[in-house]
């Protein structure tokens, strides 16, 4: 039998306009733990979904080889049968079901037809030590902390006889302790036989967890590099991550003296009651007017956290430190004081959170400032369809018309459609999150354009990004951010991809 347990040869995966995955090879060895890693978009997830078989065969090019054999899942429950497991980042757990229905559910035992949960329990109990969880199995999930919850999950897939394991970000939302703790059960399950997968961006985990890791960039394989060689480290692992030429992709605008600050945090900290974790700590950042200034760093780092206390603090948090606005304190209670104030905030999540898909362009571009088109209460459609045009003018919407569904358009076209929402508001602060996520080359270019035109008006602009190159094209000035804080700032001219990389990953 081949020392392999895993082989992925020639994958190719391709979405509307994107190529996801382009020929990408990927081999696991029996009983290691195997590291991939790459930028946000570089295509790990997809390669993870093809092989737990959330992309069935038919849906991608290529092979994959289990266990010797050539296999074809069409379906998850055959790539769990065949004995591979996935962890994803957000937790597939019933809060309101107890440890073991959790760890049964979907592969329940039965006794002559009959449900018996006092065996559920008491294998419960044999997983859970085997985990090192020491929680009665009668315990409700919503109880539990998300490192905890990161456990069972683990439970759960041992439950089902797992030779592969993979898992999805599996700390970005733990502390440190959890963090550790994890990494060393990967480490007793190892020595058990079971064969792991864990896609990281935090490269100091990286390097003290896995025998191989595996780079992927732009959706193709860079290469794999071999611990017991030495060839795991820092300096390597982001070498091959980040090693792309910016191209002329990025508008280029002369550089200009800014104004005064527009907007300043000092030691901003934000507590989360739901997660129960801090998700901003001590944050100390400023934005001048006209000036773009970028936050960087890898997912769970807290930027859109950081941004959504900003705005309002849509999701509640517990804040603690200073928000000064044009030179004055401010407290926002809601959303709409900071929309007042001038402070806009374009989520990343446009399909879920940015825009209504069941309604027109038009709807969209009004529904945040409707009071400016409104008298006593009623809408004046012509006022409403005067600025729905020009947005769609001066953003270069393609529609045949503002009364076509918001969910028909391209991703692109979506962007520029949730940008007028917030560009009707007449910010003077605008927090971009994500700004080009799902949308192609040219459509990105567009919207670049669309920011240097707002910042030489006056306007200024946060951005976050996961796109290091959009990072580095576009800011003046660069924040990094990992864990909840800022690690360092820098000039356009110091920042590097490189320094930015080193900085997410402390």
């Amino acid at each position: 039998m081949s020392n392999y347990i895993l082989e992925m040869n020639q994958i190719s995966k391709e979405f509307p306009g994107v190529k996801a995955l382009s020929n990408v090879n990927f081999k696991v060895e029996r009983g290691e733990i195997h590291c991939l890693v790459g930028e946000n978009g570089a295509g790990k997830s997809t390669l993870m979904k093809v092989l737990s078989g959330v992309y069935p065969y038919g849906m991608y090019k290529g092979d994959i080889v289990f266990n010797g054999q050539v296999q074809r899942f069409n379906k998850i429950s055959d790539s769990v049968d065949a004995g591979i497991a996935i962890i994803y980042q957000e937790l597939a757990l019933f809060p309101d079901l107890t440890v073991y229905e959790n760890i049964f559910i979907n592969n329940e035992i039965q006794n002559r037809g009959i449900l018996d949960w006092n065996e559920a329990v008491v294998r419960s109990k044999l997983l859970l030590e085997k985990v090192k969880l020491k929680v009665n199995p009668e315990t409700l999930i919503k109880e539990l902390g998300v490192g905890k919850q990161q456990l069972i999950e683990i439970a759960k897939a041992l439950s089902k006889e797992v030779k592969l394991l993979i898992l999805d970000e599996p700390t970005a939302a733990l502390n440190e302790d959890d963090s550790e703790n994890l990494l060393n059960l990967l480490r007793v399950l190892k020595e058990q036989g079971i064969t792991s997968i864990m896609i990281s961006h935090k490269l100091k985990e990286v390097i003290a967890i896995a025998d191989k890791a595996t780079v992927l960039r732009d959706g193709e394989t860079m290469c794999t590099l071999d611990a017991s060689k030495g060839e795991i480290t820092e300096a390597a692992i982001i070498k091959n991550m980040v090693g792309r030429e910016l191209g002329d992709i990025y508008p280029k605008r002369p550089k200009k003296n800014f104004g005064g600050k527009v907007m300043e945090l000092i030691d901003w900290s934000a507590y989360d009651p739901k997660a129960g974790r801090q998700v901003v700590k001590n944050i100390n950042l400023h934005v001048k007017q006209g000036e773009i200034v970028g936050i960087a760093g890898l997912m769970g780092a807290g930027r859109t956290e950081l941004a959504q206390s900003v705005f309002g603090n849509a999701q509640y948090y517990k804040l603690q430190g200073d928000l000064v606005v044009d030179g004055m304190l401010a407290n926002y209670k809601h959303t709409k004081d900071a929309i007042k104030a001038g402070i806009a905030y374009v989520t990343e999540d446009r399909k879920g959170n940015g825009l209504f898909l069941l309604q027109d362009i038009k709807n969209n571009i009004s529904a945040g400032n409707l009071n400016s088109i409104s008298s006593n209460g009623i809408i004046n459609d012509n006022e409403e369809i005067k600025v729905a045009e020009e947005y769609r003018k001066s953003l270069g919407i393609k529609t045949p018309s503002i009364q076509q569904l918001t969910g028909n358009l391209s991703g692109g076209n979506q962007q520029k459609v949730s940008l007028g929402k917030w560009l009707f508001v007449n910010p003077k602060l605008l927090i971009l999150d994500e700004p080009t996520r799902g949308i192609d080359v040219g459509a990105k270019f567009e919207i670049y354009t669309v920011m240097n035109e707002l910042i030489n008006k006056g306007m200024s602009i946060i951005m976050i990004s996961s796109e290091l190159g959009e990072i580095l094209g576009m800011s003046d000035r660069v924040y990094v951010m990992a864990e909840g804080e800022v690690k360092g700032e820098m000039s356009s001219d110091e920042a590097s991809q490189e320094k930015i990389m080193e900085l997410a990953t402390q």
